[in-house]
């Protein structure tokens, strides 16, 4: 029997899995294994496996993970799982405090494309503005999917744009779901985080010694336990039927995830710094029905529902607070309602001479609703309201596929010919809020439509004018109101060729056509080559790109901007505005991508490796600019903001996993080190004759170059023996360095231009974070787990100047909160 081993990275457990693969179907029947368990993302081949690939991929046994870990959402699962993975935690960042920015090899969140099952995931409809990580991106919002639904994720970690369209760029995250029956498997797991921030903090500041924001109208702290906060509740369950006696089934989840929120040490203006509270419930299906011999119907799709709620920052005195409601002052609160809902369905045959076709469409829509609470509307004054409607956004996509491949055994050693088609169509909205969220009222309490003959209130004591709209997050008034659609279509073709047995060569192309920006054709090569019977040498070269999303075309708001320098209100115009042109930025275009990778795999005995390197070059990528002065343009607000193809980068480095494996008596041994090193270079500011350091300055370039930090690995040990088990990783991240408010800050305070950028750099030296588990079996079907996350409390380094967020970290990827501690009790029935 043929032996093939499947790269199986698993948190505290990274190790190779030596899996026998049928060599026949009827092998494959007795073992109660189909071969189509090792197809994989990248290649449309379905005999190819992980070690005989062109290309990095990882397959990820979330299963294994998840019941050996306290990690709550798919985001953390990978983090820590995939080397070149990359997701935290963000605060004081508006909507992406509600949803977490992810990427792979340091690129952005919406240069990683998403399936499930093999079919294009839906966006989110958020787009990040604030916060270090995907500033000016949208992405998908992985949370949305339920662990307990999935049973391996693939991780093409390589340019796939030729193969897959548009945003795969970084590379490709496929989601396989559960195909299990008879069996109910399921956890509830509990857990918290411990308060005891690490640092020296000035006496009295907020959210330290039990000077915490979240108090009742008594002034006494509404905590359950002393010393934690972030106390967490998951419960999930799985379950399968099969349907007919032909293979058949279909597959339900549930899962619910209450989190409470975290709170941690931060300025007198930002007393909410922490991570945002979540209440969250999913259910997920997946079905596949014979219903001839030769044609299957299969469909998936789950339904999420999330509550959150997050501090915006605190308003503690000017025209922004109103003394008759908030004596002292306020601390907004954004809280969203996030509903994502998606459903596939099509049909699978299999023709008389072997080819395959599949027929699918897919739907999903992400739906974005904000109410703002414990905020008010400071040109009414005393008259508020202190809750709002203030409106929100959605993005719903539409595809429809037809793919057809074909294996051939007579031609050289093997070849596998696909083509197929495309076709997607998306509609990006923006529905407004209430008329109290987003308007500026006059002295007689009417909404002001005439500046020039109506006048807000006059804070008595500042002398300022009262602004209008809620307080922490403004509503979207009608005049941002969008409801946009386009379309496009695609076509490809994908081959492959054993050439000899030791000889793999493939290649791809692709067309696409945008009706909003015109055509893009993009093509693929790569090779493997079997040195010996353990050693694979793998290379491949692509071109991709990435069209710019619906929301960066029309997406438009205004807001109020808290620096250093004090609040000021910006307009984040739409980029097919007239007030876009007018300031000199053009209309987006896609982004255009070259792509190589090299590397080799080695498998001898019980040990693994597999090292890989990566070039990507990406021009004219989308970012978010900095802030132009808008104050004399009459457009009411201080300054104004915009998305635009603004710079070109570059970006270098390996990937690597190295895993050992080995069984002793009755004990199971297993080590792994796994990494990435990575480095970003910013080519070219597409800056044109504006102005560069408005346009992208330094503090935006370093926000950029700390998408990933430079380098990031982990060492993982694990041991079982019968009922036990135990795991311990230390994950390393390396050091990484950011811009805080002083680089707005004029030259001469600080005698250059260069004194003062290093005077406003933050430095976040390397830190290791260690995590533990250990489990026991207390009977056959049920087992209880106990671990920590960040055992020994370890924080980022203290800054002295506040930073995006308000608070003394910005979200680096270690994150903010410091030790989880958790149980979890597992059941299979």
């Amino acid at each position: 029997m043929k032996k093939i081993t499947l790269l199986m990275l698993i948190l505290n457990v990274s190790y190779v899995v030596a899996q026998e693969v049928p060599s026949t179907t009827k092998e494959a029947e007795i073992k109660g294994q189909e071969l189509k368990d090792v197809v994989i993302v990248g290649s449309r081949n379905t005999k190819r496996t992980v070690v005989n690939s062109a290309v990095p991929i990882d397959i990820i046994d979330v299963k294994a993970v998840t019941t050996q870990s306290g990690k709550l959402e798919i985001n953390e699962l990978l983090q820590y799982v995939a080397p070149s993975f990359n997701a935290n935690k963000q605060s004081g960042s508006d909507g992406a405090d509600h949803v977490d920015p992810a990427s792979l090899r340091g690129m952005g969140p919406d240069q990683t494309l998403v399936l499930i099952n093999g079919k294009r995931r839906h966006q989110s409809s958020l787009i990040n503005l604030f916060g270090t990580r995907g500033r000016g991106n949208t992405g998908t919002d992985l949370n949305a999917i339920p662990a307990a639904s999935i049973k391996r994720i693939e991780i093409l970690r390589d340019g796939a744009a030729a193969q897959y369209g548009s945003d795969a760029i970084a590379g490709v995250i496929n989601i396989v779901l559960n195909d299990n029956v008879n069996e109910l498997t399921g956890a509830i797991t509990f857990g918290a985080y411990n308060t005891d921030a690490q640092g020296d903090f000035p006496e009295g500041t907020t959210n330290t010694k039990w000077n915490y924001l979240d108090k009742d109208g008594n002034g006494n702290t509404t905590r359950k336990a002393p010393n934690l906060d972030g106390l967490s509740t998951k419960i999930s369950a799985n379950y399968g039927v099969k349907l007919g006696q032909k293979g058949g089934f279909v597959n339900f989840t549930t899962e619910l995830l209450n989190k409470e929120k975290t709170l941690r040490p931060g300025f007198d203006f930002r007393k909410g710094f922490g991570e945002a509270e979540i209440t969250s419930s999913n259910v997920m299906a997946n079905l596949s029905l014979p219903i001839t011999d030769k044609i299957d119907f299969y469909a998936f799709g789950g339904r999420n529902h999330r509550d959150t709620d997050a501090y915006a920052f605190t308003r503690n005195g000017g025209a922004r607070v109103v003394e008759d409601i908030y004596p002292g002052g306020y601390t907004p609160r954004i809280t969203s309602v996030i509903v994502d809902n998606s459903i596939v369905a099509g049909f699978k045959t299999k023709t008389a001479n072997g080819w395959k076709i599949d027929l699918s469409n897919a739907f999903g829509k992400n739906i974005f609703d904000y109410t703002i609470k414990g905020t008010l509307n400071a040109s009414l004054e005393a008259a508020s309201p202190t809750e709002f409607d203030a409106g929100g956004h959605s993005l719903s996509q539409n595809t429809t596929n037809l793919d057809f491949s074909k294996n051939y055994t007579d031609v050289l050693e093997g070849m596998n010919l696909a083509f197929g088609g495309e076709y997607r169509t998306e509609n990006f909205e923006i529905f407004a809020g209430e008329t109290g969220s987003y308007a500026t009222y006059d002295i007689n309490g009417n909404p002001i439509t005439n500046p020039l003959t109506q006048f807000a209130p006059i804070d008595d004591i500042s002398g300022d004018p009262r602004p209008g709209g809620s307080q922490g997050f403004p509503g979207y008034s009608t005049k941002n109101e969008v409801d946009e659609c386009r379309s496009s279509f695609a076509a490809y073709l994908d081959t492959e060729f054993d050439i000899t047995k030791e000889l793999l060569l493939s290649g791809a192309v692709r067309f696409e056509n945008y009706n909003d920006f015109g055509s893009t054709l993009n093509g693929k090569i790569a090779s493997r080559f079997k040195l010996t019977e353990n050693v694979n040498l793998r290379g491949s070269f692509s071109t991709g790109f990435r069209a710019p999303s619906l929301a960066q075309i029309y997406y438009n708001t205004s807001f109020t901007n808290f620096s250093s320098s004090g609040a000021s209100e910006v307009l984040l115009s739409a980029n097919n505005s007239p007030v876009t042109k007018a300031f000199g930025i053009g209309e987006l275009n896609e982004e255009k991508a070259l792509n190589g990778s090299l590397g080799f795999t080695i498998k001898e005995g019980a040990f693994t490796a597999t090292i890989d390197g990566y070039w990507v070059k990406v021009k004219d990528r989308i970012v978010l600019t900095g802030y132009f002065d808008a104050s004399t343009k009459g457009l009411g607000v201080d300054n104004a903001q915009f998305f635009t193809n603004g710079v070109d980068t570059e970006t270098k480095g390996v990937d690597f996993v190295l895993a050992w494996r080995k069984k002793i008596g009755e004990s199971n041994f297993g080590a792994s080190l796994v990494g990435n090193f990575n480095e970003m270079k910013i080519l070219k500011v597409n800056n044109k004759d504006l102005d560069e350091q408005t346009f992208f300055g330094e503090r935006d370039k370093a926000f950029l170059l700390a998408s990933a930090p430079a380098s990031k690995y982990g060492l993982n040990f694990n041991y079982s023996k019968k009922r036990f088990d135990a795991g311990v990783a230390f994950t390393r991240y390396s050091e990484v360095k950011l811009l805080d408010y002083q680089a707005y800050e004029d030259d001469a305070d600080y005698g250059s231009f260069e004194n003062k950028i290093a005077a406003a750099t933050d430095t976040y030296t390397s830190k290791i974070v260690t995590d533990l588990t250990m489990g026991y079996k207390l009977s056959n079907n049920v087992k209880l787990s106990l671990g920590a996350n960040n055992l020994f409390n370890i924080y980022p380094d203290q800054q002295d100047d506040w930073v995006e967020a308000g608070g003394y970290w910005d979200a680096v990827q270690m994150g903010f909160n410091g030790a989880y501690y958790y149980a979890r009790l597992g059941f299979n029935f």
